[in-house]
């Protein structure tokens, strides 16, 4: 098992931005509300460049959940999940590198 996301995690994208992630539903919390596959996350901070223009990524995809936690009908977000840092015109940049979860609750 894992210990799930919630909006105290930290999350960044792979060139060092940084996740703020938005849960569409706050009933479900673990000292902070948990987050589900389709909630926004978005991504400031990010320094990425392709042949020395700017390139960020400014978005996360989640393309993998957890298998079996669910936060109000969806699939929550643990530390196996995997997320698709996008760029604004959706170039995927790399995955979103999670450094902290929620100790205290864990998913499968």
């Amino acid at each position: 098992m894992s210990g799930l996301l919630t909006t105290a995690s930290v999350i960044m994208c792979p060139h060092g931005g940084m996740v703020t992630a938005s849960p569409s539903s706050s009933n479900a919390t673990a000292a902070a509300p948990i987050l589900a596959g389709g909630d926004s996350c978005i991504i400031s901070g990010c320094t990425f460049n392709i042949a020395g223009a700017p390139h960020p990524c400014v978005t996360v995809q989640w393309v993998v959940t957890a298998t079996r936690v669910q936060r109000a009908g969806a699939m929550a977000l643990n530390a196996s999940s995997v997320g698709l840092c996008l760029a604004v015109d959706q170039t995927p940049q790399g995955s979103a590198v999670i450094n902290s979860t929620q100790a205290s609750v864990t998913g499968q």
